[in-house]
């Protein structure tokens, strides 16, 4: 071989033996190898995956897990995926916030810093459920048929196949209890329900069948119609001027439950429950019934009524006429005024505040109208409210000073002006028999002003807000208060008096200065 082949032969070798060594110290790299694991724990909304990573592909492995789709056949990261750490080996991946009765795709991806690496799809189905529904409400019930229907809101991933309502005489009714077939698939559905029981109870529930169950909805119940009760009025007994006694006897329930009884009055014939009425209990047979806050003198017509489930029913009308309140006669005081009286308890009462200007004696009572001889007055002394007779003599009567009803004669012969003692006994019968004030009170506003609370009158006493005048002259409070002295003395300026107001249906007593002026009613000896 010539000296220069050598040398040529020499030369290449060196070349490929610096090509060789460049190849071994710069390694290739690629994406990394991945599998998939099998699909494990697959519930309605979860399930267990992962993966092993085989190869880095000649650089570390920064993120592996699973990706899932129910539409992408080959899953990527662009979709669901979860974060399992990194390296290479095997991992465990959780899924979760999955729908029933669904089919998905997966893949295990592994990525370094070449690219994402992905592993043959798989695909896994979640478990389905029971549909979800709810029951509508029952309408059109009649003696024997109703309307109700459903709202399938979720088919639990699996088509609903049969649909409808199911019902009985007995808690949670099934298909294997009566039922309509009202269509399939979700959404809403109406049932017409017929050939029930007249007065029955029945109860419903809508139902849904999937391949996985049948699943129902809410319990409503309802009792098909039947009659009105029939009654009969029970006659009127123990009449006052403010009250009687009838009641009902009810015959049949009309093969419902009645669940409202009572008796009803007017001044109208033939009165509803859209009158006055009283409530007495359920149920059937005879039931008494107290009829109060009754006006004197007045022709009231009553019914009873039941009311069941088909609504309410009236026995015959019964009609009465309420009396004055008891009374002792009327009485005339000096200046000829007529009043009216109340008996209340043992004691009667004027039932109108005095008015008189004159001791029974025939002595006139000083009239003091100006403010400032008011204010300086410490003698006998009356007035009109707002010194105007016209507009209150006759409603209100006169308002008195102290003195004038210390001398003992200002209510007419066999009367006099009440002491503590006498107040004493009124309230007594008002909280044995009443319980307040109220019932001392002029129903309504007609001269009280809102919200004359707790009034009554059911004594008759009829009180009246007449104001009062104070020491200093002023005129006060009509409308709102009504005041009358006592006899009671408590000191050399003070006296007692007792007060009703439109706030409360408490009666009040209590002792004021002697010279403001008050109202007073007197009481029989």
């Amino acid at each position: 071989m010539s000296t220069i082949k050598v040398f040529l032969v020499v030369i290449l070798s060196v070349l490929l033996f610096s090509h060789l060594i460049s190849c071994k110290k710069e390694h290739i790299k690629i994406i990394p190898t991945v599998s998939a694991l099998a699909v494990t724990n697959i519930t309605s909304n979860s399930a267990t995956a992962g993966g092993t990573v085989t190869a880095d592909g000649g650089d570390q492995v920064t993120a592996r897990g699973v990706c899932w789709s129910p539409t992408n056949s080959t899953p990527t990261t662009a979709d669901s995926k979860t974060s399992d750490f990194s390296g290479l080996g095997s991992f465990a991946s959780a899924l979760s916030g999955l729908t029933p009765g669904t089919t998905y795709n997966l893949t295990a991806y592994a990525t370094n810093a070449i690219g994402t690496a992905y592993s043959s799809a798989s695909s896994f189905k979640t478990l389905a459920l029971a549909p979800t529904l709810t029951t509508t409400d029952f309408s059109a019930v009649t003696s024997n048929s109703l309307n109700s229907g459903g709202i399938v809101t979720n088919d639990g991933g699996s088509p609903v196949t049969a649909r409808g309502i199911c019902w009985s005489p007995n808690l949670n009714p099934t298909v294997s209890d009566n039922k309509t077939t009202d269509g399939s698939g979700t959404g809403s559905f109406t049932s017409s329900i017929t050939g029930l029981n007249p007065g029955t109870t029945y109860y419903f529930r809508a139902y849904a069948t999937n391949s996985i169950s049948t699943a129902y909805g809410n319990q409503l119940t309802t009792k098909t119609s039947f009659i009105l009760p029939t009654l009969t009025t029970i006659p009127i007994t123990s009449i006052t001027a403010t009250g009687a006694f009838s009641g009902g006897d009810i015959k049949s329930d009309g093969g419902s439950p009645v669940i409202a009884r009572g008796v009803c009055w007017s001044t109208n014939q033939n009165p509803t429950i859209a009158d006055n009425y009283t409530v007495n209990g359920t149920g059937t047979a005879g039931y008494p019934s107290e009829l109060n806050l009754l006006d004197p003198v007045h022709t009231y017509f009553v019914r009873a009524y039941a009311t069941n489930s088909m609504g309410t029913s009236y026995g015959n009308q019964v009609s009465f006429t309420t009396p004055e309140y008891p009374n002792c006669g009327t009485v005339t005081d000096i200046d000829g005024n007529v009043y009216q009286t109340v008996t209340i308890g043992a004691q009667c009462w004027l039932r109108e505040n005095l008015k008189t200007t004159k001791y029974r004696d025939g002595t006139a009572i000083p009239l003091v109208a100006d403010s400032l001889a008011w204010s300086n007055l410490s003698t006998p002394g009356y007035c009109w409210y707002n010194n105007d007779a016209a507009a209150n003599k006759n409603t209100y009567g006169a308002l008195y000073n102290w003195y004038v009803v210390s001398t003992g004669k200002l209510c007419p012969t066999g009367w006099h002006v009440p002491d503590r003692s006498d107040c004493d006994i009124l309230s007594s019968y008002l909280g044995d028999k009443i319980g307040d004030g109220g019932a001392l009170k002029e129903k309504g506003l007609s001269h009280w002003l809102s919200p004359n609370l707790g009034a009554t009158n059911v004594t008759g006493f009829t009180a009246l807000p007449g104001g009062r005048r104070d020491y200093w002259g002023t005129f006060l409070y009509l409308g709102y208060y009504c005041n009358w002295w006592s006899s009671k003395e408590y000191s050399p300026s003070m006296a007692g008096f007792r007060l009703l107001t439109r706030f409360t249906s408490n009666e009040f007593g209590d002792y004021y200065d002697k010279r403001h002026a008050f109202s007073v009613r007197c009481l029989k000896d």
